[in-house]
């Protein structure tokens, strides 16, 4: 089961950049992701997501290697053409990670500049990812985490939030 976690930061800078160590910290294995995504809202007004998966591109993909196979298999490269584009147009109706209404819904909350990084947390080793973020501090928005996880991230960012405030 995964978890959803919303942390709010002032700005898309900050909210990115945490998102990219956490990607980065996927791929030492300290953190599994079923999404990250960071919702912008603009000093217009307007909201802007900024997501990592993209389901049009990977359904193309799948797509283009069942459709490649099966134009090989059956010498028809049509029909493979045929089922490439079926699995672009099934990927771009597929909606994976956190609701994007929701998202904007919560965005819709922030002052204009400010940014929400959006977490779908399937596993974490806690002690190890948890300080290699909190320099950053945020604000804990909105989780799906036991009411002591929550209290301890939202604690972990606020005592970080002090130590890296200039004097």
């Amino acid at each position: 089961m995964s978890d959803l976690i919303a942390v709010a930061y002032p700005d898309v800078d900050t909210a990115v950049t945490v998102r990219d160590r956490l990607i980065d910290m996927q791929r030492r294995k300290l953190i599994t992701l079923g999404d990250a995504a960071v919702v912008e809202k603009r000093p217009d007004g307007k909201i802007k997501l900024h997501q990592i998966h993209s389901t049009t591109r990977t359904g193309a993909l799948w797509g283009g290697v069942w459709g490649g196979l099966l134009g090989m298999l059956f010498f028809a490269p049509l029909v493979g053409a045929a089922v490439g584009a079926a699995g672009a147009a099934g990927g771009s109706m597929t909606d994976v990670g956190v609701d994007d209404s929701f998202m904007r819904e919560v965005g819709a909350k922030l002052q204009p500049g400010g940014a929400v990084l959006f977490l779908l947390v399937i596993s974490v080793t806690p002690d190890r990812v948890i300080p290699q973020i909190a320099e950053y501090g945020g604000e804990v928005m909105q989780t799906s985490l036991s009411n002591e996880a929550e209290t301890h991230l939202r604690e972990t960012l606020e005592a970080a939030k002090q130590v890296h405030q200039p004097a």
